[in-house]
């Protein structure tokens, strides 16, 4: 590792070697899915990487998997929040293979899109105030800080205005309505 961070980047090979492949298998455990683990791993070794000149390399395999961790962690939040994001084609995949009682995968696709409509009409149907952080947040996938420059809003004033249109949402809507 000193000698990446006297070398420069032809020196890194060696790392990756050693550390990838159990980058990999951290990355592995929290998202279970091997594309976005090798995703993920990718942008650890880069990190890592920027980071060596501050590191101090006590504890280094401590600080890897520290890194990996929180980075697996944080895109699987992420991909959480997204449920507007288009469908990549391992989960097409999946979803192809599975046994549906019948029904094509083509039509439980178009089910699935029918249900984000009907969920996009019934939030805006919301007050413009909860509206806009709700869109922001679960369809834009902002961070509070994001919708607070947008808004001209205390980051503060946006976690309430979510938690008051999480409420909102709870008492107006019912499950029916999405069935």
């Amino acid at each position: 590792m000193r000698a990446v961070q006297k070398g420069g980047p032809e020196h890194y090979g060696p790392f990756v070697k050693a550390y990838g492949p159990y980058i990999y298998r951290t990355v592995f455990a929290v998202l279970h899915s091997p594309h976005d683990a090798e995703d993920i791993t990718q942008e650890v070794l880069l990190q890592i990487y920027r980071s060596l000149p501050e590191c101090r390399l006590d504890g280094l395999k401590t600080w890897i998997t520290r890194i990996a961790v929180n980075r697996a962690i944080d895109f699987r939040r992420s991909k959480a929040r997204r449920p507007e994001e288009l469908l990549d084609s391992e989960v097409i995949a999946e979803r192809l293979q599975e046994d549906t009682g019948g029904i094509s995968s083509a039509e439980l696709l178009a089910i699935e899109q029918s249900d984000r409509q009907r969920v996009r009409e019934r939030v805006d149907e919301m007050p413009d105030n909860y509206r806009e952080v709700i869109t922001a947040y679960y369809m834009e996938d902002k961070s509070y800080e994001q919708i607070a420059a947008e808004t001209g809003l205390e980051r503060k004033s946006v976690e309430s205005r979510l938690y008051r249109a999480r409420n909102w949402m709870k008492r107006h809507w019912r499950k029916e309505d999405f069935e």
